[in-house]
């Protein structure tokens, strides 16, 4: 059976690309944003101008800042910064929503303090409901203008994940399923504070070379880290793994590749995510992974590196020498 009733909870630019992707399937939409001025302002512009600028809203969508609003809705994607979705959750699980609602994270990263993915958060707060993950390789700009995207959607229903699988496929936009919710959300997480390294390099003028080992050497780290947290090596070989490794290493579209080339070329951090008007999650990540790293005492040089640049430790140059002067050791 087919969803009836979209809400999408987060107003920016991945949100609105998911609800013109849901449009093409002529799903009913509710767009809700923590900011009401916002919301009146996308509504009424029909164009998202701050977050999607340039594109055209359907007259058919809804708004609201109101949560409340969504309680009819019988599928509900969390499209939040990580930093938010415990709060959004809390505040969910005091609205009326539907019993049989299915609520799915499109949002990429790991608490900080608890180490937990974001279903597990939605899951603490709405223990009755099913929960999916949404990750892959699906930049919002590409996924609005309606370029050919495939993406996985996670989730231990096999039931449910088929009816999310045919609520978010169209013409141009292929989704694939998996049961292992844990290893694809931890790939979409993981990859952002890749990213920033590959930026980095990007910023001191490195080259292709250099960037290809950096990737090849994060999918590494990504699969001892992300197995070791419950995921499966196989899954970090899928779109949720290298596929989304690759794009946002790689891409200009991709905030934390960009915020890693800014490091790079000499800028400090405040400055930059200053500057922002979206987070870009592999900053926070980088905190939240390497405390999960330590706990387990798994070995993640890059990540470590990483924090090492974000607390101004060591400079853009010392980070990749300090990577590039380690220990000879076999590859496997």
């Amino acid at each position: 059976m087919s969803f009836q009733n979209i809400g999408i909870i987060g107003a920016g630019g991945w949100g609105t690309a998911l609800a013109l992707l849901l449009h093409e399937n002529r799903l009913p939409i509710t767009l809700w944003g923590h900011n009401p001025a916002e919301v009146a302002q996308f509504a009424a512009a029909r164009e998202n101008k701050i977050y999607l600028p340039g594109l055209p809203l359907p007259v058919e969508f809804r708004w609201t800042s109101e949560l409340d609003d969504l309680a009819v809705c019988d599928l509900l994607l969390v499209v939040t910064p990580s930093k938010a979705t415990r709060e959004v959750a809390a505040r969910l699980s005091t609205t009326a929503l539907r019993a049989d609602a299915v609520l799915i994270s499109c949002t990429k990263g790991v608490e900080r303090g608890s180490g937990k993915r974001m279903t597990e958060i939605i899951a603490e707060h709405l223990p009755t409901h099913t929960i999916a993950a949404l990750s892959g390789p699906s930049h919002a700009e590409e996924v609005a203008r309606k370029a050919p995207t495939a993406v996985t959607i996670a989730c231990a229903d096999p039931a449910a994940a088929q009816r999310l699988q045919a609520a978010f496929s169209t013409s141009f936009f292929r989704a694939y399923t998996n049961d292992d919710v844990a290893g694809v959300e931890l790939g979409g997480a993981l990859k952002n504070i890749f990213a920033i390294a590959a930026g980095v390099g990007d910023g001191l003028g490195l080259g292709d070379n250099s960037k290809a080992a950096l990737v090849t050497r994060a999918l590494a780290e990504m699969i001892r880290l992300g197995t070791a947290l419950g995921g499966r090596r196989e899954t970090f070989s899928g779109l949720s793994g290298i596929g989304d490794l690759m794009v946002t290493c790689f891409s200009q579209h991709s905030r934390n590749r960009g915020v890693g080339e800014r490091l790079g070329k000499g800028e400090r951090l405040a400055e930059i995510t200053a500057s922002m008007k979206m987070i870009a999650e592999g900053v926070p990540t980088t905190y939240s992974a390497q405390e999960c790293a330590r706990k387990l005492g798994i070995e993640t040089p890059i990540i470590d590196q990483m924090r090492a640049l974000l607390d101004g430790e060591h400079s853009p140059r010392e980070v990749m020498a300090n990577l590039l002067g380690r220990d000879p050791r076999p590859e496997n």
